[in-house]
């Protein structure tokens, strides 16, 4: 055998080792991607679908929580003695003005009061006076009925109004209906800027909140049938051109969008979003380009390594000069064809960083947004009571209120400082609460007020925390409130007190004890707009929604008169783990 013959040998034997070596490596290279693919879709799937039950659970939170907000103003409004008496003498000159007063710390969208007749005698916007609604079911109903009525009426062009109705009674006769009208369509407003379709029906099916306007008075299969929205389906659909060579379940299991449904424990309506993959595409995509640049790479450097060993034995092997150089083409082409594919990779990158920022962006957002929603909302009420008694001359009483405001502005700033190391998870139910934390912080709201006078504050707390399942910042407004009655009560004594106790047995009792003069009228106590403060100072609702929230949160408010003088207040709530607590809690 010649040395040309055995070298000849020599090269075909290492030809097919490295063959074989490029088989398994596109043997590799295809079972890598297609595992890759499968996982990384579940995971990023399922993060989408876990982000998305977020969004929507906080939206039905907020939604409820409008709802119950101004679900008991009617009924509050409905026992106003001034109110009453304008209806019986037909004087109605101040009771517009007197519901203007309420309409800012309320935070309804407007109030109207009609007289018998249905005839509208005093509202906050002014262009309704003397209008009639003798026929309007929000009317009617609550003239037939002597609890809180719920109206949802259809306007035209689309849309619906959404009233709290309840009539007014004195002494057996009935003298007219307080209306209040509740703005849910902020909610629109505030959705429209996500990328989300999401919309609200009620318990016949009918849409009456939408990101998309057309979409209300519709059924849901009506309203996907004729208005598909830009923003979430459409996006979709085209955002799928580029994987119509795989198929369509690899990465979207045969959908374009991700449809969930969450009920709303109010008459029957349930909230709907429809989600895009958009971002699983984006996110998946990016992984397997690097994939398939690294593989290539891996491909070119095994061509480049057999055209080095064939370009060695050129001499030997002249008949066979066409063919290398035909491979040392194929070898430069695909050289081009990777820096194309490097510079696709590069953008791609580019436009994933981007769209990792913009999501975060938008998470930060909508937590910053859920979390300062109380803090502004008590800042607002603040300032208007702050601009009323600058109006009415007294500076030093407006100084107590930005005493609060710089108060509620570092809760704020704290608020802001643990966003940025977690994110809370929105829930409809109860959390649990420590009474003792809570106890803290409302002390730390009141630390103005507590400056302005020596008033010495005695606290007896359990070594054990005190844990009970509630809403943190309902509990302190209930708080704060009684703190706030007691520093009233003390200001005209030589040596204020205020005792706070904290308790735990069967159920978890506060305790606060102050050595005032004590509580001349306790059946009254807890009656709306009943108050023993001088006119301006307060107009009653204190102790009544004070009493409504503990209610609700399964426990009661007592009041009594100490055996040394004084008044004592006790708040009881349920133990967490009881099951008057969970009772509450559902």
């Amino acid at each position: 055998m010649s040395v040309a013959e055995t070298e000849k040998k020599q090269l075909l034997t290492v030809s097919w080792r490295v063959r074989l070596a490029i088989a398994l490596l596109m043997s590799l290279a295809i079972i890598t991607i297609s595992v890759t693919n499968r996982l990384l879709t579940d995971r990023f799937t399922e993060s989408t679908r876990n982000r998305a039950e977020l969004r929507i659970a906080l939206y039905s939170g907020n939604l409820m929580a409008e709802l119950r907000q101004n679900a008991i103003v009617p009924q509050l409004l409905s026992r106003d003695p001034e109110l009453i008496s304008a209806l019986e003498t037909a004087n109605y000159s101040l009771s517009t003005q007197r519901l203007i007063s309420f309409v800012d710390e309320i935070g309804a969208a407007s109030l109207m009061l009609f007289d018998v007749d249905g005839r509208t005698v005093a509202a906050t916007d002014r262009n309704r006076l003397g209008s009639g609604h003798k026929s309007e079911p929000y009317f009617v109903d609550a003239i037939r009925n002597a609890a809180t009525i719920f109206s949802s009426i259809k306007v035209e062009g689309g849309g619906y109004r959404f009233v709290y109705s309840r009539r007014i009674q004195n002494a057996g006769a009935t003298l007219g209906v307080i209306a209040v009208e509740v703005d849910l369509q902020k909610f629109e407003r505030a959705w429209a800027g996500i990328s989300d379709a999401v919309i609200v029906t009620n318990s016949t099916g009918e849409i009456v909140l939408a990101t998309t306007p057309l979409w209300r008075g519709l059924t849901e299969t009506e309203a996907l049938a004729s208005h598909t929205p830009q923003s979430a389906i459409e996006r979709a659909i085209k955002a799928t051109a580029d994987w119509t060579a795989l198929p369509p379940d690899a990465y979207l299991q045969g959908e374009g969008v991700m449809r969930l449904e969450n009920k709303i424990p109010f008459r029957g309506w349930r909230m709907t979003s429809y989600t895009t993959y958009a971002s699983v595409r984006e996110r998946v995509n990016a992984v397997l380009a690097l994939e398939v640049m690294a593989f290539a790479i891996l491909l070119a450097l095994a061509f480049y390594f057999l055209s080095r060993r064939t370009a060695g034995r050129l001499a030997i092997f002249q008949r066979e000069s066409a063919k290398l150089r035909a491979l040392n083409a194929a070898l430069q082409r695909e050289i081009a064809e990777r820096k194309r594919v490097q510079e696709t990779l590069a953008v791609a990158e580019q436009t994933l960083e981007q769209s990792s920022k913009l999501a975060a962006l938008g998470e930060m957002s909508a937590a910053v947004s859920h979390e300062l929603n109380q803090p502004l909302a008590a800042m607002k009420t603040y300032l208007a009571g702050a601009g009323l008694l600058l109006k009415r001359n007294r500076p030093d009483e407006a100084l107590s209120s930005f005493g609060r405001i710089d108060d509620l502005i570092e809760r704020m700033g704290a608020i802001t400082r643990q966003l940025k190391s977690y994110a809370r998870k929105g829930q409809e139910a109860f959390s649990p609460v420590d009474m003792a934390s809570a106890l803290a912080s409302s002390l730390s709201m009141m630390e103005p007020q507590l400056r302005q006078r020596q008033v010495e504050i005695i606290r007896i707390l359990p070594d054990e925390p005190v844990v009970v399942m509630g809403d943190r910042m309902r509990i302190e407004q209930v708080m704060v409130n009684l703190l706030r009655n007691a520093l009233d009560a003390i200001k005209s004594q030589r040596m204020p007190k205020v005792e706070i106790i904290l308790s735990a047995g069967e159920t978890a009792t506060l305790t606060v004890r102050d050595n005032g003069p004590g509580i001349e009228n306790l059946d009254q106590l807890f009656e709306p707009f009943y108050t023993t403060k001088q006119p301006g100072d307060g107009v009653g609702l204190g102790l009544a929604i004070s009493s409504g929230i503990v209610n609700d949160l399964g426990g009661r408010l007592t009041a009594r008169n100490g055996q040394n003088g004084g008044a004592v207040f006790e708040m009881q709530l349920p133990i967490m783990g009881s099951e008057t607590s969970i009772e509450a809690a559902e």
